[in-house]
């Protein structure tokens, strides 16, 4: 099915920052032996553990989450001569934070920084997964959606567009069904291109409309980048202390959210400032 699943053993890749190596091994993940780190994210019953499986083979370790009883997966691959790390992330409908699932699938998107995150969808119930995907591009531009069940759509009578979608969306979208390995091939030929960089993503984002709340998640942005230097995404950061996020709020409060940060925690008048005291 084009992958050739084995012991990874070569350098990490020497692009991969320090500080993005420490703030993954905070994750939990492994930090030698690979070129690219993959997340496979995904709403239950999608067929995201097939496809993880069909990916890595026997190349597997189960294990926890640090501090979580959350079950983590990684496996491994090579694929053009290139050594990848797949991450399993817990199947989730949201990243919003509302569950320990939840917290562990949006903390390693956002502070984790994989070289791609691959949302597996299902074809069948596209619009109930395209929330999560939705939510997934908020936080990364470097991203690949895995249609997943084409062969169940087809057998409802069910089209879908995908190469509309990949526009619509601004990342590549790749009909599967992994279960026979059809698409497969695509789908590692799309996660290198975002990987290596040769597929320039423009991911869709969320248009507020409205230019006073354009302009105040524009503010809290800024403060967040400023209390927080090197923070992925202040944008999404934002968004999720205006919508009450109590998980994102507590991390300001306490510091911690400037832990996984390229530059550590910044000052505690910063964080006050962002409370709004």
């Amino acid at each position: 099915m084009g992958v050739q699943a084995e012991t990874v053993k070569s350098p990490a890749c020497s692009a991969c920052t320090a500080s993005c190596t420490s703030q993954l091994v905070r994750l939990g993940i492994g930090t030698t032996g690979w070129d690219y780190v993959i997340a496979l994210a995904g709403n239950p019953n999608t067929g995201k553990s097939t496809l993880f499986n069909v990916l890595t083979g026997l190349r597997q370790h189960v294990g926890n989450w640090p501090g979580k009883t959350v079950v983590r997966a990684e496996g491994s691959f090579r694929f053009n001569g290139r050594n990848y790390k797949v991450v399993d992330l817990p199947g989730t409908y949201s990243l919003l934070s509302a569950s320990s699932d939840e917290e562990v699938a949006r903390d390693f998107v956002l502070f984790g920084r994989p070289d791609v995150t691959v949302v597996v969808a299902d074809a069948t119930r596209l619009e109930r997964n395209l929330g999560l995907v939705l939510q997934v591009l908020e936080i990364t531009d470097r991203a690949v959606v895995a249609l997943n069940l084409m062969d169940e759509a087809a057998r409802h009578g069910l089209r879908v567009d995908s190469r509309s979608l990949a526009r619509d969306l601004g990342v590549p979208v790749v009909p599967m069904a992994a279960r026979r390995g059809e698409g497969v091939a695509d789908l590692l030929g799309s996660i290198e291109e975002v990987a290596t960089g040769t597929y320039a993503t423009r991911p869709r984002r969320v248009d507020l409309r409205d230019p006073v709340l354009e302009s105040a998640v524009q503010t809290l942005a800024a403060e967040v980048d400023r209390a927080f230097p090197g923070l992925p995404n202040a944008r999404w950061v934002a968004l999720r202390l205006l919508e009450g996020d109590e998980s994102i709020a507590r991390a300001v409060r306490e510091g911690t959210l400037g832990e996984l940060t390229r530059n550590g925690p910044s000052l505690p008048d910063k964080l006050m400032a962002l409370e709004g005291r």
